[in-house]
């Protein structure tokens, strides 16, 4: 069901009830996203260079919802002129030139 539909056909009281029974029994199943991170993980651990990254990976690694996920720690690029900086960014953000 679209969204447009949904709006014309579901008011906003029963929206709430939907939005209550979800927070009481949540649909979906993070028994998948288990095995996709174990997929994942699996593949990773085949290609990963054991100089650089001496632990293997694991399938919480690839679970965004994992507690235990580890954060991504990167530097930021800072250069000296403004007009480099901005062009970085644009070829970053919108694959420019």
């Amino acid at each position: 069901m679209s969204v447009r539909r949904a709006q014309q056909e579901i008011d906003s009281e029963e929206f709430g009830r939907w939005i209550a029974f979800y927070e009481l029994e949540p649909w979906g199943n993070p028994v998948e996203d288990l095995r996709v991170g174990a997929q994942l993980s699996m593949v990773a651990n085949i290609n990963r260079d054991r100089k650089k990254a001496p632990e293997p990976f694991g399938l919480l690694d690839f679970v965004p919802w994992s507690k235990d996920r580890p954060e991504a720690k990167a530097e930021p690029i800072l250069l000296a002129d403004p007009k480099a900086q901005t062009a970085l960014l644009c070829a970053t953000l919108f694959g420019g030139k």
